[in-house]
């Protein structure tokens, strides 16, 4: 564990958020909790901008860089600075319970992560390689001869740019990916309770929803992808231009919230585009007014993003940056996902352990009830709906209503990846479900069935959400598909405990997921690459000395991309030969040193 990377993690974003809220000089919150902590997301929003903005004037990512600008604005005010006093308040007590939530989720997805030795699926081995780069060459625009990285440039690089800054400070690049990951989503818990309180008006209804989310097992599973931080920077963004209301300047933090959160994947961050255009609307109509603060914030963060996307077109031009982003050949109103289906009542009301573990699919019967029972509100409730306390339900429902038909697009004419989308079909479904409690709370008036049933719910929804989240995010995962077998997984994890500096064919995400450095642009790389596995002993020695290799290692996955009779007799010939010595060997992979 890299205790000093985590330290500057908190560092980088509170030191962010301090600064950027510092510099618009913005009221912030009263309590304490959601001072702090709110300047930990505003933070994580502000970094993919930065990340951006040092690409746009040729700054290297390196991460004292980002040190030295998140100290800045603190440095600069440390001598007004005063020790907080943290008293016993109602406000900190849900705070307190809040936190549990938090530690809950935290413990809940590290020990997933940490359960097996390996990267899970396919993505988490593209993000190493691309990580890799970032720390190697400090940069986030990569050789433009190719498409040689899958999740930054074209594709936004938000999300491996904040990867790749904290890896050069970690000594162990499984570790930055698993870890840091499983702390994003579990900071979310944070960000929704401090941006449902705001939304909601009411601490409870939002603790609650918390609690909710934190349970519900479509909300985001440990998957590690460019996809776990755009999500959670709904919650920042959107508390950001909540705070408009209480003074206007909000806006400028939330339009660097909205710029952060549209640089980092091309599908949520579209999402996130149109949840907050829905809301701007919605807004609208409820005050029969142009809100022209969160227009301003919508806009100018729009704008903020394209300083990525305007460069990016022009540098790969329209079509490549389509491809880049895997939009190559569908229309961006009709991109399909690679797990789309169409679905039955029951997958929404029935969680199960057995899930998706990049999309987990599912509501839970009790959370599903409080929908119900919130749907069944509306007719007696509806002319209380008008009032301003309560147009958090109606920017809910119009949420609920986009996402449930996103979720079931698979067949539908205009659609986007809709199996991801079953994460932010849980929001709006944990913020009414709330408000479908509540509304049971005041058919029984009485003090002893309000709390009977919040613990009926409490309980119920731990056992017919939660177990399964937990169970689902404990579980052992597979790593991959693109593997021969699980011997072959255990001759990299052996390597990677190695000092060698070893030659793949193909398996550079593999070889950059252990932590060894593999230049799979350089023109050396690509020519042995292309030539295969059919080459003299001598062509293998030459070309390892010469690129500073000294071992090489050959397995099932070389088997699979080549002819496996060609992979099989090279292996046997570099065994024989007096060149080469046996390092590693087992079903799966032979690693080779030279002699």
């Amino acid at each position: 564990m890299s205790f000093i990377t985590i330290i500057l993690f908190f560092v980088y974003t509170w030191g962010l958020g301090f600064g950027l809220l510092d510099l618009v000089k913005v009221k912030q919150a009263d309590n304490e909790f959601e001072k702090q902590f709110m300047r930990i997301g505003v933070g994580l929003g502000v970094f993919p901008v930065i990340v951006v903005l040092f690409s746009l004037l040729h700054i290297p990512l390196y991460w004292w860089l980002f040190l030295i600008l998140s100290l800045v604005m603190p440095i600069l005010r440390v001598k007004s600075f005063k020790v907080p006093k943290i008293g016993l308040t109602k406000a900190n007590i849900y705070s307190l319970i809040m936190l549990v939530l938090f530690a809950f989720s935290l413990f809940m997805y590290t020990k997933g992560a940490f359960a097996y030795p390996y990267l899970e699926d396919d993505d988490p081995w593209s993000h190493a390689l691309g990580v890799s780069y970032i720390v190697e060459t400090k940069s986030i625009r990569e050789p433009i001869d190719d498409l040689w990285f899958q999740y930054f440039d074209p594709y936004p690089p938000g999300y491996d740019g904040l990867m790749g800054v904290l890896q050069q400070t970690s000594n162990n690049i499984m570790f930055t990916l698993k870890f840091f990951n499983a702390l994003i989503i579990s900071l979310g818990t944070i960000f929704f309770y401090y941006f449902s309180k705001r939304f909601m008006r009411n601490s409870k209804k939002a603790l609650f929803a918390t609690f909710c989310l934190a349970m519900v097992p479509a909300f985001l599973s440990h998957f590690i992808w460019a996809i776990s931080l755009a999500v959670i920077l709904y919650f920042v963004a959107f508390y950001a231009t909540l705070k408009i209301e209480d003074e206007s300047k909000w806006w400028i933090v939330a339009a660097f919230m909205v710029g952060g959160t549209l640089l980092l994947t091309p599908t949520h961050s579209t999402y996130f585009g149109l949840f907050f255009l829905l809301y701007f609307i919605t807004l609208c109509v409820v005050h029969r007014k142009f809100m022209k603060y969160e227009f301003l914030a919508g806009l100018v963060g729009l704008g903020l993003s394209m300083i990525w996307w305007i460069p990016t077109i022009v540098l790969w031009g329209y079509r490549g940056a389509m491809e880049g982003v895997g939009l190559g050949g569908q229309s961006v109103f009709k991109v399909a996902g690679t797990g789309d289906k169409s679905y039955a009542l029951s997958d929404f009301i029935f969680a199960q352990s057995q899930n998706m573990i990049n999309s987990p699919i599912g509501i839970g019967i009790f959370i599903s009830i409080l929908i119900a029972v919130f749907l069944v509100s509306i007719f007696f409730t509806y002319k209380q709906l008008k009032e301003k306390k309560n147009h958090w339900v109606i920017i809910s429902f119009v949420w609920l209503i986009f996402t449930f038909y996103a979720v079931n697009a698979a067949k539908m004419p205009i659609k986007i990846s809709p199996f991801r989308t079953w994460m932010l079909l849980a929001i709006p479904v944990c913020l009414l479900a709330a408000q479908g409690l509540w509304f049971l709370f005041a058919v029984g008036k009485s003090k002893g069935l309000r709390t009977g049933l919040l613990f009926v719910f409490i309980v119920g929804i731990i056992f017919t959400s939660g177990v399964h989240k937990y169970n689902l995010n404990t579980a052992q995962w597979p790593p991959g598909a693109f593997w021969g077998n699980m011997e072959e997984i255990d001759a990299y994890l052996w390597l990677q405990e190695t000092n060698l500096r070893p030659y793949t064919f193909i398996a550079a995400g593999a070889i950059s997921g252990i932590g060894k450095y593999y230049c799979v642009y350089c023109d050396d790389m690509i020519k042995f690459s292309d030539t295969g596995p059919n080459q003299t002993i001598e062509e293998y020695t030459t070309f390892l000395r010469n690129n500073d290799f000294d071992s090489i290692i050959i397995s099932a996955l070389d088997a699979k991309h080549y002819n496996q009779e060609v992979v099989v007799d090279a292996m046997q010939r570099l065994a024989d030969s007096d060149k080469f010595t046996i390092a590693f060997q087992n079903n799966g992979a032979l690693i080779l040193q030279l002699a």
